[in-house]
């Protein structure tokens, strides 16, 4: 029977690791490991500064105390269980992680380090403003996860998968996608603390600039499930001999 790591990056209490397990415990033996707290926007780090405890959760899942899902997984793959995991599925994820957020979202990060390690992985997100239909994200996880194990992911290949959020009757199907690209962040937002000294919140994110047929935003937009394939060898491979002939010159 598989085993498999759920993790996140909303936190052990969210209620998209709730759903995500109760649709992935049918299918195999499960260990959940997260953060203690909300570590959204944590993308790949690793807690190197101090020692991590692990503590049982009021729920009964584990989780790390100030850890990241980087932390998270990378523990739990490397020797805190007894047994080491079949698969990752990090999520459920309360919002999208669409086109440039893959860079910064804890929840794909989960799957990237998962990954790392030379284990399958899958990033889902429910994508919506209110994120009320976990239960579709969740029945989608479980089919993908079931279609993993019977078709292998190329070696350094994480599935990041964009549910909208919307009851699952309603959603059109599943599209195999590319991540599209949004326009640079907005402005920096100056304020300040009880003392009167200044403080900064980081801007939003920008508006979607190509966000056309074959993007995962367009896909969400029209009510499918956005599949997008992430390779982690991010070199430039079109650009070596183009680089060396650049250095040769120099």
């Amino acid at each position: 029977m598989p085993r498999f790591l759920l993790s996140n990056d909303d936190g052990y209490l969210a209620p998209g690791l709730a759903a995500l397990a109760e649709a992935i415990r049918p299918l195999g033996d499960l260990e959940v490991l997260a953060p203690e707290q909300d570590r959204s926007g944590a993308s790949n780090s690793l807690t190197l500064d101090r020692p991590l405890r692990m503590r049982t959760g009021l729920n009964g899942f584990h989780y790390l105390v100030g850890g990241t899902p980087t932390d998270c997984v990378h523990l739990a793959v490397t020797g805190i269980f007894a047994e080491t995991p079949d698969m990752v599925v990090s999520g459920i994820n309360r919002g999208a992680n669409m086109g440039d957020d893959v860079l910064y979202s804890g929840t794909v990060a989960a799957a990237t380090e998962g990954r790392f390690l030379g284990l399958p992985a899958i990033a889902v997100s429910l994508a919506g403003r209110d994120c009320t239909h976990f239960s579709t994200a969740a029945r989608v996880a479980a089919k993908l996860v079931t279609g993993v194990l019977r078709h292998a992911l190329p070696a350094d290949t994480i599935l990041n998968v964009n549910v909208p959020d919307l009851p699952y009757h309603e959603i059109r199907g599943f599209e195999v996608t590319r991540l599209g690209r949004r326009h640079k962040s907005d402005m920096v937002i100056p304020a300040a603390d009880p003392r009167g000294d200044p403080v900064y919140w980081i801007g939003p994110s920008g508006r979607e600039a190509d966000a056309g047929p074959g993007t995962d935003f367009d896909a969400v937009r029209r009510g499918y499930v956005s599949i997008t394939p992430l390779d982690l060898d991010m070199t430039r491979y079109n650009f070596l001999d183009g680089l060396s002939q650049w250095l040769l010159r120099c």
